[in-house]
């Protein structure tokens, strides 16, 4: 398995219902869902270079805005969240079953 994990937060606003509903399906098999448009995604270098293409097909670049924060290696990085109501995990690495 892929050490190199880094942790990422990916936050999005997009204009048309229709995308955003493609684009909140595609972030499912990348992450796990925090909130209306923000997902936590644990990635290796590949994965996120195939997210990233795979939201720019989705995305019309005039009119929607995608933001893809890199939060550091997965392994060692202790978000410091201040969560109010539900309580907040980082993701955690587990197996993948394709």
């Amino acid at each position: 398995m892929d050490t190199d994990d880094r942790l990422y937060l990916v936050a999005y606003d997009i204009s048309d219902q229709r995308r955003w509903r493609r684009l909140f399906r595609v972030m499912n098999g990348y992450g796990e869902w925090l909130q209306l448009s923000v997902f936590q995604c644990r990635l290796s270098g590949r994965r996120r270079v195939e997210l990233q293409d795979a939201l720019e097909r989705i995305i019309h670049h005039r009119h929607d805005h995608v933001v893809i924060l890199d939060l550091g290696p997965a392994a060692s990085v202790t978000p410091k969240v201040t969560s109010l109501g539900k309580t907040f995990a980082a993701v955690e690495r587990k197996p993948v079953i394709v």
